[in-house]
This record gives structure tokens, sequence and C-alpha cells, in this order.
């Protein structure tokens, strides 16, 4: 249950008006790369710092809290944000610390030679980068909420189901995964944003589910 007046229209509350509200959604749709660098650089990442893959996206996760701890000390807005981030954990920080944990839990499942190492982690984060903006245009719109959960589970469904010709990740996944990650966005609460409960929902049920694949 949602424990604050929820209000769809977030250009009026961006940083920025239109033009912050679109450098938002470019931003979120943009952290799509964050496993492709993951999975294609990660080593030499991990040689130039001196730090497996998984203890990067680790030691990212705990920057991050750090940077936005100090960011919320200071009360500092940045382009694009909205004003109710000023004292509080901001989505895109939610949803950066989400992707870094699954990066970290899901290291004990990468793949083998018959699919990607991401097959389970990127679904996940690109049923965030494009779920997410899809159903909160869709609202933005108007469109009502039978609508906009219709919209969000065929964009997850999508994603998922492109994961599983292009990475090995199993069809069937597409069925469950689509719907509950779109059902995970609709909470609204006040300290946890959307961006959190999208990615952490469907890893808690991939994490469960991992050891029967």
């Amino acid at each position: 249950m949602s424990d604050f007046e929820y209000d769809s229209d977030h250009v009026k509350r961006s940083v920025g008006g239109k033009s912050g509200h679109f450098f938002r959604r470019g931003f979120h749709i943009g952290m799509a790369l964050i496993p492709w660098l993951y999975y294609e650089f990660g080593e030499q990442i991990g040689e130039f710092t001196s730090l497996e893959p998984v203890q990067f996206a680790a030691a990212f996760g705990i920057t991050l809290l750090i940077l936005e701890g100090i960011r919320i000390r200071f009360g500092i807005l940045i382009f694009g944000q909205r004003e109710y981030e000023k004292h509080q954990i901001s989505a895109v920080a939610w949803g950066a610390l989400s992707i870094s944990l699954t990066f970290v839990a899901l290291s004990k499942w990468e793949g083998t030679d018959a699919n990607h190492a991401g097959w389970l982690t990127i679904p996940i984060i690109l049923s965030l980068t494009f779920g997410d903006p899809a159903i909160g245009e869709a609202r933005r719109f108007g469109y009502d909420s039978r609508t906009v959960f219709a919209i969000g589970t065929i964009v997850c469904g999508i994603t998922w189901l492109a994961s599983s010709y292009f990475l090995g990740t199993p069809y069937w996944l597409a069925i469950l995964m689509a719907p509950l990650t779109t059902a995970a966005e609709w909470p609204k609460l006040k300290w946890i944003d959307d961006n959190a409960t999208m990615v952490l929902i469907p890893l808690a049920t991939v994490i469960l589910l991992a050891p029967f694949l």
C-alpha cells in the first residue's frame, strides 16, 4: 500500500522541467549499457583496479551509497532529479544500487558454454531500464491502470524473450517475470523507489529459482 500521495506528472516536479524529465528518462534507458560494460570489459576493469568484476560491482555500490549520503546531507539536487529526492535516496541511486546487488547476488550463477554469463542478470536489469520508463510515460499520458500494466508487461516480456533468444535464458521465465516485474513497480512507497522494487523482487524470485534452472 502506498504511504504517500503519488503524482504521475513528473515533469512539473523535475529540476529542469520537461528537459530535466527527458534527461532523466534518457539516463534511465542509458543504464542498459551497464551489463554490456560489465560483461564485455569487466576483466579489463578488474585488471586496472586490481579487483574481480564482482568485487568492482560491490565497490561501486558502496561508493554510490557514500556519495548519495553526501548529496542528501547537503540537500543537493541535480538536473533531472525531483524535489522529494532532496532528502532521500534518489531513484537513480536506488536503481544503480539494485543493479550492483544483482551482479553480486547472481555471480554464483553466471552462464556456461550453453548460455551467456548474464543470462539471468541482464533481463532483470533491462526490464528496469526499459520497463520503468514505458510504465511511467504511459501513466503520464493518462492511460488507465489496466493499459499501463499491459504496456509494462509487454515491454518486460519482450526483454525476457530477447534474452532467451540471444543469451540462453529459459523462455518460460518470460511468462513469470514480465508481469511480476511490472507488478513490482506498482507499490508507491515513500522511502523505497520502484527502481529498487523492480529489480529486487525479480532478483529474489530468480535466486529462489536458480538452483532448479
